[in-house]
C-alpha cells in the first residue's frame, strides 16, 4: 500500500484518482439530469472543495455559474466545533437554484450553518453536493442530495483535503495510519 507523509503524520492510499473521477462523474450526471433547463449557482466552500468543484464544473454540461464562500472549523486533525465565516455569500440568490459544493461532511456543523444562511436569502431551492460523507461523525439532520462517496470516520488528505494546509495537491485520497 502506498504511503505518504504530510507534515509529521503518515497516511496510506485509500481512494484512487480513478475512483475519484468516477464518483465526480456520477454526481455531475445527476446534476445534469435534475437541473436540465435551469442555470444553477454552484456555491463551493473553500479551501477544500475547490478541486472537487473544478472537476465537477467541467463535467456539468448544463448552463451553470460558480461562486465561493470560505468557512473554517478545523484545527489540525479535529473539528473545533466552531464555524468561522471568512468569506460569505456575495451573490444575489433569491429565486435561484443553489447547489452547495463541499469536499467532505463529517460533523455537518459547517454545512448546517451555511444552509441556514442561504435559506434566509430565499433561493428557489438549495441542494448539497458533497464528495465525501462520514455518517459516523454526522451530528445534523440535513440531507446530502448528491454524494460522491461514503467513508469511515478516518482523517483523510488529498484531492483538496488537507492537514494544516498540506496534502491538498495529492491526486488520490489517503487516510491516516493509526
Amino acid at each position: 500500500m502506498t504511503k505518504v507523509q504530510v507534515r509529521e503524520l503518515v497516511f496510506e492510499k485509500f481512494i484512487t484518482a480513478a475512483e475519484i473521477d468516477a464518483a465526480v462523474q456520477r454526481v455531475a450526471d445527476a446534476i445534469n439530469r435534475d437541473f436540465s433547463g435551469k442555470n444553477p449557482l454552484l456555491l463551493a466552500i473553500l479551501n477544500g472543495a475547490f478541486i472537487f468543484a473544478s472537476d465537477l464544473m467541467r463535467k456539468i454540461t448544463i448552463p451553470c455559474e460558480i461562486s465561493f464562500v470560505k468557512y473554517a472549523s478545523y484545527s489540525g486533525t479535529a473539528s473545533t466545533m466552531e464555524v468561522r465565516e471568512l468569506i460569505g455569500v456575495e451573490e444575489v440568490i433569491e429565486g435561484r437554484s443553489v447547489i452547495v459544493v463541499e469536499d467532505i461532511v463529517d460533523t455537518g456543523i459547517t454545512m448546517d450553518k451555511l444552509l441556514k444562511e442561504i435559506r434566509e436569502k430565499n433561493p428557489e431551492d438549495v441542494k448539497v453536493a458533497c464528495f465525501c460523507f462520514k455518517p459516523a461523525a454526522f451530528q445534523k439532520s440535513f440531507s446530502i442530495d448528491y454524494l460522491g462517496l461514503t467513508i469511515p470516520n478516518d482523517f483523510i488528505v488529498g484531492y483538496g483535503l488537507d492537514y494544516d494546509g498540506q496534502g491538498r495537491n495529492l491526486p488520490d485520497i489517503y487516510k491516516i495510519v493509526k
